[in-house]
């Protein structure tokens, strides 16, 4: 018997996204799947077209609960799992039909009890990596790739061992966002072994006007940068490689804050905050030019943001809405 792989998606407001999402699902070439829809209160019709398609392919199962969130509605959808391998998906986002696939060749190869990619597609990136070359690595490897992020930081281009996730409790149990880091991280640390390949299988959506990443928010902000300290505080595999990478981690999420708070306008507000970041911006600079692995190009780029970093973050939302302005992919 081949392994089932359970993919859990947890779903709030995508019902523009939905279809597009669930025929990836669905049409994979690995079909020994099981779908794990979590409808998290959604207002819209997502509920109904997830209980459409549930009623399409007996693989679906639909959750519905009360609003809670994203790591709330993943949670619901971990307790679901009956799968020997676990996938997390975001509900705006869509797969490669060889994502499944792809993942469990890599562990069923290596043994490894976690599996991810380095490259993704999003919706302005079209071009597929041109060789492939899979790779095994430590856990503090991958940790440190991770938090750099030289790997994409959230759950889902990853594939996870049900028995590694269950029996070391990682769950989303986090403020969101920075909760998939979090999960990601820990998955990491507490793996045998760690399957890297190159291929890209996961579409990532830089076009929702619902996400995070378009609609701007200082509270999420305050979120991630918890988030990654929480990291610090519990490093499982805690050398000097995963620690400078938790410390960078943290500089670029006051970045990241104080970027939030120019973004929406509200300074004044968050007076205290914000003073706040431009002072740990300034004062870690330092240490992580000195300790984070980057090369000569990109530390540049940090002594650029450490000694600027209002004018960085105004740089930084000047680029970002131009991009938005050139995605028109559905």
């Amino acid at each position: 018997m081949k392994p089932l792989v359970s993919i859990i998606v947890a779903i709030y407001k995508s019902e523009k996204f939905l279809d597009k999402l669930i025929k990836s699902l669905i049409n994979q070439t690995y079909d020994n799947i099981e779908i794990i829809l979590v409808d998290d209160g959604s207002p819209d019709k997502s509920g109904e077209i997830c209980d459409y398609w549930a009623s399409c392919d007996k693989r679906i199962r639909v959750i519905h609960k009360v609003n809670g969130g994203a790591c709330e509605a993943r949670n619901e959808g971990l307790k679901a799992v009956t799968g020997d391998y676990i996938s997390i998906i975001d509900g705006d986002d869509w797969l490669e039909p060889e994502y499944v696939e792809y993942l469990i060749n890599m562990i069923d190869k290596t043994g490894a009890q976690m599996a991810m990619t380095d490259a993704i597609f999003t919706t302005r990136d079209r071009e597929q990596v041109k060789h492939d070359r899979i790779k095994v690595i430590t856990a503090e490897e991958a940790t440190a790739d991770i938090l750099y992020p030289i790997i994409p930081i959230g759950p889902w281009n990853k594939l996870y061992s049900t028995k590694l996730i269950k029996d070391n409790n990682i769950t989303f149990c986090t403020p969101w966002s920075g909760e998939g880091l979090y999960f990601s991280v820990m998955a990491a640390q507490y793996a045998n072994r760690i399957a890297l390949g190159h291929r890209k299988i996961y579409n990532y959506r830089l076009n929702n006007t619902n996400s995070g990443l378009t609609h701007y928010n200082v509270q999420i902000g305050i979120n991630a940068l918890y988030n990654i300290k929480n990291i610090g505080e519990n490093l499982r595999v805690r050398t000097k490689k995963t620690v400078h990478a938790v410390n960078w981690h943290i500089w670029k999420n006051y970045n990241y804050l104080l970027f939030l708070i120019i973004a929406t306008n509200s300074i004044e507000e968050n007076k205290t905050l914000y003073n706040d970041c431009l002072k740990n911006i300034r004062c870690r600079l330092p240490r992580v030019l000195l300790e984070s692995d980057f090369g000569p190009r990109n530390k540049a780029k940090m002594l650029f943001t450490g000694i600027f970093p209002r004018i960085k973050a105004k740089i930084d939302l000047k680029n970002q809405l131009q991009a938005r302005s050139k995605d028109h992919m559905e």
